[in-house]
């Protein structure tokens, strides 16, 4: 049955992909935040929403109605540095927060084109910096996803060059790690992504950078210094574009003598993580180990 559940969701995912290449930026934001919605209302009660003020752009804490340790995470969602709201945000948000027990706080960062490079990675450190006022760098993890998860090893570096204390650990889905665009995966993998498309990339890739150079590390992380960065998970799928994105940023943090683990699971899309199928949940499980490995604190 899992396997039968998976292919149709492959099926969706290839027929929807023309259609989502078409969309105009503001159906596609749309689109994810019908998503985010969508989870929130099925988590229901099991999971609230609180407010967290910020100048220019909005968060909320996810709060579980069973916190079971001093662990918080921020996390960073993902949509091409050009799509995703809090709303959207506060979707997956709500189920991190609801699987490790912990709060969450749901960045919903200023968007490209609006506001380009850097204007989101300054609102994650703001996000970060208001966690530190009350919360020990040790008990804090970063959960991101696809463009989310190359803004936490992004957000890594810029706090490294601020000598602010880095995160216990850093969790990213898929991650976008590499903006230039000339991994091998981009056409080893074209034929067998079912959602993912290059050149919707590269135009979100434009409207995020401008006329920044993308190897900038702060844009492409995987060209950064990541020496001293804290463990790291990342985990992607075989299936995707951005596989190699996943593949060469862990060999680059193993490189600079970062605790890596890594899962490139077989058959698996883009951000599988965030599908109800049991290869995600299994993921979900790994993630929840890997964080009480590595900063969770029992109250």
């Amino acid at each position: 049955m899992p396997r039968i559940i998976r292919e149709i969701l492959i099926s969706q995912m290839r027929l929807a992909r023309p259609i989502f290449k078409r969309m105009e930026l503001d159906s596609v934001r749309k689109y994810q935040d019908f998503i985010g919605t969508l989870q929130a209302k099925i988590l229901g009660s099991k999971v609230r929403y609180l407010e967290e003020h910020f100048d220019g752009f909005k968060a909320e804490w996810a709060i579980p109605q069973k916190i079971e340790n001093d662990n918080v995470v921020l996390y960073l969602h993902g949509g091409s540095y050009t799509a995703g709201s809090l709303t959207y945000a506060k979707g997956f948000g709500g189920v991190l927060a609801n699987k490790l027990s912990c709060r969450v706080l749901c960045v919903g960062y200023r968007l490209a084109p609006e506001f380009p490079f850097p204007s989101g990675l300054n609102d994650a450190v703001s996000a970060y910096k208001r966690i530190l006022e009350k919360h020990p760098a040790k008990n804090i993890s970063f959960i991101g996803e696809s463009a989310g998860g190359g803004m936490c090893f992004a957000l890594c570096l810029k706090l490294k060059e601020e000598a602010v204390p880095l995160p216990a650990c850093v969790v990213a889905l898929s991650p976008w790690t590499d903006l230039t665009f000339t991994s091998k995966s981009y056409q080893g993998n074209s034929e067998h992504d079912p959602s993912m498309s290059e050149d919707s990339l590269r135009y979100s890739a434009k409207l995020y950078f401008g006329n920044e150079n993308p190897k900038n590390p702060l844009i492409s992380p995987i060209y950064g210094d990541l020496e001293g960065l804290p463990p790291c998970f990342l985990i992607a799928g075989n299936s995707e574009i951005l596989e190699d994105d996943t593949r060469i940023m862990a060999e680059q943090l193993m490189k600079y003598g970062v605790k890596v683990k890594t899962i490139i699971a077989e058959g698996m899309w883009h951000v599988y993580v965030l599908f109800k199928i049991a290869e995600a949940k299994q993921a979900l499980e790994e993630i929840k180990i890997f964080i009480s490995e590595n900063c969770l604190e029992e109250k």
